[in-house]
C-alpha cells in the first residue's frame, strides 16, 4: 500500500462525518436485477440531508479546521452538491462561507445552498463548469484570505467520502463482485476504492463517467492527470475538466476499470431506478447504475452481486421531459427511422400493417413530393429489435434510414418535420385524441374514405392514456358532409383547427 493510501486511512480514522451525515441504506433493486439476471443493489446517498454524498467530505473538512481558519471563513467551488454540503456544514459549525457555482448549475441546487446556509453563505455564479468556478474561487480566496474547501482533491474530503465504502462493507459482508462509482473529480471513487481494497481486495472497483466528461478515464489511460478543453453539462455533478492529483494517484492504485456511458444510457438508468424505488436521481446519481448495466450486459454468466452508488438526487424538474424522451432510446426500446413510401392513397395503411404489434411512439409527416412520402417514425421495440424492423421495411420495398443513434435527429430534426406544402390542396387540420394502444392509428385509417389523403401527421407518445394527434386531411368541399359523418362515427375526441392563426401562418398555402 502506498504512503498516500496510508495517509488517507489515518485521516479516515479521525473523520467526523456523522454529526451531519447519516448512514444510508443499501437497497436491492429486484426489477432491474431480474432483467439483468444478476443481483443488483443501490447505495442510497441520494437520501442524505442535502440529497448527495458530498455532505460527508465537506463537513469532515470543515470540522477539522482550527479556530483561526474558522474565524476567517471558507470558500468553495461547486457544480451544486458540494456547495450544499458546505452550506449545511457552515450552518452547523457557525462558519461563514463563500460558494462559487457555475452559471449552468441547476436552480434547484442554487436555491438549496441559500436554504441550507442561510445568512452565513454568499453565493457567486461564475463560468460554465466546475473548473471555471474553481478559477473564480481561487481569485476570491487570495483576495479575502479564506480557506479553500476543495470538492475532491483534499485528504479530509476524500476521507469523508470514504465512509461510504466502510458502510457498504458493513451492510454487505457476503460475496460481492463489483462496486460501481460515479466519477467527476474522483473524490468518491478514490475514497471508496482505497477503503474497499484495503478490506476486500477481491472486490472490483469500477468508475463510471459520461463520454463527454471523461477526464478520469483519459487521465488513467495517459498515466497522468489531463485537462479537457470542454465537458458535457447533462451530468452537471460530474462536469469536471481536470481530476485531482490526489484522487488520480489513489484511483491509479486501487481502481480496476473505468466505463464510459452516453446520455441515453444515463436516462435509461434514471428510469430503472424510478421503476424499482419510485425515486428519481440526478444524471450524476444514475451514472454508476448506467455503468453497472453496461458491465452486466457483457458478462457471459451471472456472478456475485453488483452494487452501484447513487450519488445524488438534485434534479431540476424541467429536465424530466428530456430524460423521459431519451430513456427508451437508452434502453434500445425505441427505434427512430425515416421511411420512404409511395405518395398515394393507402400507402400509410400498408406501412402500418408491417408494424404488426409494434406500438408507434412518434409519427411526423408532411406532404412534399408528388411521387414519394418520407415519414419520421418512432417505434417501440424489444431490446436489439432495431435491425429486424429495418430489414422488414427494406424487404417491403421501403428505403429506410435508421436514426436511432443520431444526435441531430433526436435533438432537433424530429421537431422540424413540417412547413408549407403547395400540394396540400383542400386541406383541413384536425386535432384528435387516440386511445394509447397499438392499432389505434390503423383503425382510423381503415375507417377513412379512400378518396381522402393525409397531407400532415404529427404524433408523439407522452405517456398519457391517450395520444394527441394532429392530422391534415385533403377533403374536397363537396365531401365535407361525408367527412363530418366519419368524425361522428369514429368515436375519438376531435377539434377542427383549420382556421387556427398559427396553422395559417406557418403551414397553409392557400
Amino acid at each position: 500500500m502506498s504512503e498516500l493510501s496510508t495517509r488517507l486511512h489515518h485521516h479516515l480514522e479521525h473523520a467526523q462525518v456523522y454529526e451531519a451525515a447519516r448512514v444510508t441504506a443499501l437497497e436491492p433493486i429486484p426489477l432491474l436485477g431480474a432483467r439483468l439476471g444478476q443481483p443488483v443493489w443501490l447505495k442510497r446517498e441520494d437520501t442524505q440531508a442535502v440529497f448527495s454524498f458530498k455532505l460527508r467530505g465537506a463537513y469532515n473538512k470543515m470540522a477539522q479546521l482550527d479556530e483561526t481558519q474558522r474565524q476567517r471563513g471558507v470558500i468553495a467551488a461547486s457544480a451544486g452538491n458540494h456547495a450544499q454540503g458546505v452550506a449545511l456544514a457552515a450552518a452547523r459549525l457557525g462558519i461563514r462561507a463563500v460558494i462559487v457555482m457555475p452559471v449552468t448549475a441547476p436552480q434547484v441546487k442554487v436555491d438549496a445552498v441559500h436554504r441550507f446556509g442561510g445568512d452565513l453563505v454568499e453565493v457567486v455564479l461564475s463560468g460554465d463548469s466546475y473548473s471555471d468556478a474553481q478559477l473564480a474561487a481561487e481569485r476570491l480566496r487570495q483576495e479575502r484570505g479564506l480557506t479553500f474547501v476543495h470538492p475532491f482533491d483534499d485528504l479530509d474530503v476524500i476521507a469523508g467520502q470514504a465512509t461510504v465504502g466502510l458502510e457498504l462493507l458493513e451492510q454487505h459482508p457476503g460475496p460481492l463482485h463489483a462496486v460501481f462509482v460515479p466519477v467527476g473529480g474522483g473524490g468518491l471513487l478514490a475514497g471508496v476504492a482505497a477503503t474497499i481494497k484495503r478490506h476486500r481486495p477481491d472486490v472490483k472497483i469500477i468508475g463510471v463517467q459520461t463520454v463527454d466528461s471523461d477526464a478520469m478515464v483519459r487521465s488513467l489511460e495517459a498515466g497522468h492527470p489531463v485537462s479537457m478543453a470542454d465537458v458535457g453539462l447533462f451530468s452537471d455533478g460530474t462536469a469536471v475538466k481536470r481530476v485531482g492529483d490526489l484522487t488520480f494517484a489513489l484511483c491509479q492504485e486501487h481502481v480496476d476499470a473505468m466505463i464510459r456511458v452516453d446520455t441515453d444510457e444515463v436516462c435509461a438508468a434514471i428510469k430503472d431506478m424510478y421503476e424499482d424505488t419510485r425515486s428519481i436521481p440526478e444524471p450524476a446519481g444514475a451514472l454508476a447504475l448506467a455503468g453497472l448495466k453496461q458491465y452486466a450486459a457483457g458478462l457471459s454468466t451471472p456472478g456475485a452481486p453488483l452494487i452501484a452508488i447513487c450519488s445524488g438526487a438534485n434534479l431540476n424538474f424541467d429536465r424530466l421531459r428530456f430524460v423521459a424522451e431519451r430513456a427508451e432510446l437508452g434502453e434500445q426500446r425505441e427505434a427512430i427511422y425515416v421511411v420512404t413510401i409511395p405518395e398515394r392513397r393507402g400507402s400509410l395503411q400498408r406501412f402500418c400493417r408491417l408494424l404488426g404489434d409494434h406500438a408507434i411512439t412518434e409519427f411526423n409527416y408532411r406532404i412534399a413530393d408528388a411521387g414519394e412520402a418520407r415519414v419520421f417514425v418512432g417505434i417501440r421495440t424489444s431490446q436489439g429489435g432495431r435491425q429486424g424492423l429495418l430489414q422488414t421495411f427494406r424487404e417491403a420495398g421501403y428505403p429506410t434510414l435508421d436514426l436511432s443513434a443520431d444526435e441531430l435527429a433526436k435533438l432537433h430534426l424530429r421537431h422540424l418535420v413540417g412547413g408549407r406544402a403547395p400540394l396540400a390542396q383542400d386541406e383541413w387540420l384536425y386535432r384528435f385524441e387516440f386511445p394509447e394502444r397499438p392499432g389505434a392509428l390503423g383503425r382510423f385509417l381503415e375507417h377513412m374514405h379512400p378518396h381522402w389523403n393525409i397531407s400532415l401527421f404529427h404524433y408523439r407518445n407522452h405517456g398519457a392514456d391517450y395520444g394527441r394527434v394532429l392530422i391534415g386531411l385533403q377533403v374536397p368541399a363537396e365531401e365535407r358532409p361525408l367527412f363530418q359523418a366519419f368524425l361522428e362515427q369514429l368515436g375519438y375526441p376531435w377539434s377542427d383547427e383549420s382556421h387556427h392563426a398559427a396553422y395559417r401562418e406557418l403551414l397553409r398555402c392557400d
